[in-house]
């Protein structure tokens, strides 16, 4: 039986494809939700306890059940069917043909509406956690491998041209600090999510004196949202901010990734991968394409597909709910487990590369110094304007490039610079987030 009691005909054709329109995939992505909405249905109990509708055994009963749901869930034993359109439904149906009239009364003070809220809150608050962990442990990858090659030469690139020397521990070091940034800004949207929308209802309240903020307090949430249209004005909203931080994220992992595609090219030859990480060709026996990446770099996409979608799909709606905003579930989940997807790859990728010396330093040639031998005439008194002309009218002479490079890494010591590149800063903010 549906939340809403609409008596209808099932064998009707028009019944059928509007509920097969109207459900969707909700009864499909609901079995994620099950647990978060059990947690819920337990801490409402225990509230509507608190003010008197449930007595003790009542919510003594209700509590039992809604664990023997949980039990069941984790043994893959719980149906959610089409015709009950989501778990909300499922659960309360379960609790009804348990409890019979106990199981009528847990619906009290609240809608679906805020169910599904409560339980997305919770599931996306558990979610941003462990992408959190996943991203710090992944920044420390990159830490740890700018540490290792922090001196191997690596020519910089402007315009993709040559440009001036850098180095393994820059390049690193800075998706490492990339990655840093994505984390803070996580770290501080977690808190928008933490607020629980639970007992709003439809978005207007209710007729009983719920305990919100207790009942908040209960689901580890740091607060209740105050305003009880709130909770319904950011559904979709809350879930457009959470994958448009995911997929800043995405970006650093796609600018990761691309870099990797070019500097393991035969051109390049920069970097080496292990050959399981690459894929080969059913026209040209020699190739070795690292597929890995470049779905990496493209799954960047994926998810500003999904962003999208979330920030046009609340844009133009008014105050209050619209089924529009059921659509909201899925894009979130799939952002979810693509970023994680591409967490996976990412560490494989990092853990599994090593830098080719030989081609790095042979990459080198005499004009990347052209910036550094006019900083060297400045410093005997030239102006720069000065000093820039004589070097472009006298390019550097090839000399002993091999010997140079390692001197010239090691001598720009300000902050950044290839010579200190603040490796150890990078790790104390790492180990304080």
């Amino acid at each position: 039986m549906k939340l809403w009691n609409k008596s209808a005909d099932k064998h009707n054709p028009i019944t059928t494809a509007v509920e097969k329109f109207t459900v969707g995939n909700d009864y499909l992505l609901d079995q994620e939700l099950v647990p978060y909405d059990v947690q819920a249905s337990i801490a409402h109990a225990e509230g509507l306890h608190e003010i008197g509708i449930l007595n003790d055994q009542e919510v003594q009963d209700l509590t039992k059940q809604l664990n023997q749901i949980h039990k069941l869930w984790g043994k893959g034993q719980f149906e959610i069917k089409i015709e009950e359109e989501d778990c909300h439904t499922a659960i309360e149906n379960f609790l009804i043909n348990a409890l019979g009239d106990t199981g009528k009364k847990i619906h009290t003070g609240r809608s679906r509406n805020d169910q599904v809220l409560v339980a997305m809150r919770l599931w996306e608050r558990e979610q941003c956690n462990e992408i959190q962990s996943l991203n710090k442990k992944l920044a420390q990858k990159f830490l740890t491998f700018a540490q290792k090659y922090e001196f191997t030469p690596m020519p910089g690139f402007t315009h993709t041209q040559i440009a001036m020397p850098s180095s393994v521990g820059m390049w690193a070091g800075s998706l490492t600090e990339m990655l840093i940034m994505n984390l803070v800004s996580l770290q501080g949207f977690a808190h928008l999510i933490n607020k629980c929308p639970l007992g709003s209802a439809a978005g207007f309240g209710v007729g009983f004196d719920l305990p919100r903020e207790k009942t908040a307090k209960k689901l580890g949430f740091e607060a209740c949202l105050i305003v009880s249209l709130t909770s319904q004005n950011t559904r979709g909203k809350i879930e457009a901010d959470l994958v448009s931080h995911l997929s800043s994220l995405s970006a650093t992992l796609a600018h990761f990734a691309n870099d990797l595609v070019w500097y393991t090219s035969s051109q390049f030859q920069y970097f080496n991968v292990h050959p399981s990480l690459t894929t080969g060709s059913s026209i040209m026996p020699q190739k070795k394409n690292l597929d890995p990446a470049e779905l990496l770099r493209a799954k960047h996409a994926e998810i500003l597909g999904y962003e999208s979608m979330l920030k046009h799909l609340t844009a133009g709606l008014t105050s209050g709910y619209h089924r529009d905003l059921q659509l909201s579930k899925e894009p979130t989940m799939k952002a979810i487990e693509t970023i994680k997807a591409m967490f996976e790859i990412a560490n494989l990728l990092i853990e599994n590369c090593v830098p080719n010396e030989d081609n790095l330093r042979a990459a080198f040639l005499p004009e990347i110094f052209a910036a550094d031998q006019a900083n060297d005439l400045v410093k005997q008194g030239i102006s720069f304007r000065e000093a820039y002309l004589q070097v472009k009218s006298s390019p550097p002479d090839k000399g002993d490039i091999g010997g140079l490079l390692d001197e010239n890494l090691k001598s720009k010591t300000h902050l950044g610079a290839t010579g200190n590149l603040g490796l150890e800063l990078l790790q104390t903010q790492l180990d304080a987030l």
